[in-house]
């Protein structure tokens, strides 16, 4: 997923953590990723992303979070880059302890539908399936052979082309303990698998010197989904 666009100056002078949630916004799935670093006051500046699952849609975020109490407001938008432009959207709640909660309201304040996320993700020690999928999306192509029995990697092997032509290929026999998911390391690049309620989610981190990845969202009887 590409938030480079999201991670302002004020974010990359700093060292940055990374959450991943899962949860709803009013009755639909959806999955969020934000980034964050700290202020010399204590505060957090945030930027990131969160995908409708049942659309793939996404919305970009940006705001900052509170010392403490964790009082989060991020304003919204439906293109990456948000400074100077008006927000569709604003959420409000709290951060805190794994779990994002609150309210989004309309861009004229008015309230919309309530939300909640979750750092805490189904386990997968059970998992067990066998995915062999191609998929394109634009002029970014991505084709996965994929074994797990009962949560073990049995062999991955992913190919991605970018839509600037270039291509690299991820093969993992490697697996490290991961608490909400599996994580299969390639070199230095790792792949994280998780269960996101109508999909599971592959994602490849520590990959940007071979290729930009994307995501694979792969269904229940899987068939892939490519979010460059």
């Amino acid at each position: 997923m590409k938030l480079a666009a999201l991670l302002f100056v004020p974010i990359a002078a700093f060292a940055q953590e990374k959450a991943e949630m899962v949860g709803k916004v009013g009755t639909r799935s959806a999955l969020l990723i934000l980034h964050s670093a700290e202020r010399a006051d204590g505060s957090r500046q945030v930027a990131g992303e969160y995908i409708i699952l049942a659309t793939l849609a996404r919305r970009y975020i940006e705001g900052e979070r509170s010392p403490e109490l964790g009082v989060t407001v991020l304003k919204e938008g439906s293109a990456p880059i948000l400074f100077g432009r008006p927000a569709s959207a604003e959420l409000r709640g709290t951060w805190r302890d794994g779990i994002f909660r609150g309210t989004r309201f309309g861009p004229g304040g008015q309230r919309r539908e309530d939300f909640e996320f979750s750092q805490e993700f189904p386990a997968l020690d059970n998992y067990s399936a066998t995915v062999r999928c191609e998929v394109k999306d634009g002029r970014h192509k991505s084709r996965l052979a994929l074994s797990v029995e009962k949560g073990a990697l049995k062999s991955l092997e992913w190919r991605s082309l970018d839509p600037d032509g270039q291509a690299c290929t991820v093969t993992a026999s490697e697996q490290q303990p991961m608490r909400g998911g599996l994580r299969f390391i390639a070199g230095a690049c790792g792949v994280t698998l998780r269960d996101v309620g109508p999909f599971m989610a592959l994602r490849a981190d520590h990959c940007a010197a071979q290729c930009d990845m994307g995501t694979l969202f792969i269904d229940r009887r899987g068939h892939c989904e490519l979010l460059p």
